[in-house]
């Protein structure tokens, strides 16, 4: 039996405390991201193209629409922010910074609220991350930035023929050391930019190329707490190369990085709002 109060697991309820919290949230980011010339976007929850943006579609929430054509509900909002711009807005703005303030819905019933940054047609990453940790620096937090570039797996993967992309998605640590590879025993190891240095010396050029760009990015940014990780991958649809994750206590509060949609590379990020509420809340007692 279900009870008239009851909510489905996974949706999100906010009230008084919680409800002035997250919107506490939304403001300083929103804040941040006009003053820096961006401008909001409310995308519809209905969307025809949300399969190009989940890597797994059975995470997606079908229905059907008047013409029996699929819909799902929107569970990722970058892919539609960005063809909405290029081919529905295009003509009428030039603004190509946006930010969004709106929840994705996955299967079953799994809600996530975010605030969400796109750059579209800029492969500057450092200036949306900086605008990442400005916001969280604004809301009293100080996690740890993790930069990766997730083309550098997939380099791997072409180079040994004994590696394949679920054990970088697994972290088979063990199985990528046995390869006895002096320059890759040091990759694997690497964390610290103050590294990068010695493992650009002895890696091959596919490897120094793109370890140079995690060093160029290293290098723009304004924050303490930064930690390197070029083994990291995860199957995502558009990411192709540099990606950041924002992490405190195991729990990811932000993650962006540039991607690529319809040949066109863009950057950006998105802020989980509900995973910043439970963070926020519990420092404030």
């Amino acid at each position: 039996m279900i009870l008239e109060h009851e909510i489905p697991q996974g949706s999100k309820l906010y009230f008084g405390k919680s409800a002035k919290l997250k919107r506490h949230i939304e403001k300083v980011a929103s804040d941040v991201l006009y003053d820096n010339g961006f401008e909001e976007i409310v995308t519809p929850i209905f969307s025809y193209h949300q399969h190009h943006s989940i890597a797994d579609e059975k995470e997606l929430i079908r229905i059907n629409d008047e013409k029996n054509h699929n819909i799902s509900l929107r569970a990722d909002s970058t892919v539609d922010v960005v063809r909405l711009i290029q081919k529905r807005l295009g003509r009428n703005t030039a603004q190509k910074k946006w930010f969004y303030i709106q929840p994705v819905v996955t299967y079953p019933t799994n809600e996530q609220y975010q605030v969400g940054v796109e750059s579209v047609g800029s492969d500057d990453l450092a200036e949306v991350l900086g605008l990442c940790m400005e916001i969280l620096q604004k809301l009293e937090l100080h996690p740890l930035l993790q930069l990766s570039n997730i083309k550098i797996p997939r380099i791997l993967v072409e180079m040994f023929d004994e590696l394949t992309l679920d054990d970088f998605r697994h972290i088979n640590i063990d199985k990528i050391l046995s390869l006895d590879e002096e320059w890759l025993t040091k990759l694997v190891y690497l964390q610290h930019v103050e590294q990068l240095d010695e493992v650009l010396a002895l890696a091959p050029k596919e490897i120094q190329v793109e370890l140079a760009k995690l060093k160029a990015l290293a290098s723009k940014l304004k924050y303490d707490h930064v930690v390197l990780a070029p083994m990291y991958y995860a199957k995502m649809l558009y990411y192709h190369e540099l990606f950041f994750r924002v992490i405190d206590a195991n729990e990811v509060l932000a993650r962006g990085g540039e991607y690529e949609v319809d040949a066109q590379t863009s950057v950006g990020f998105a802020i989980y709002s509900d995973e910043l509420v439970e963070k926020i809340g519990k420092n404030n007692g």
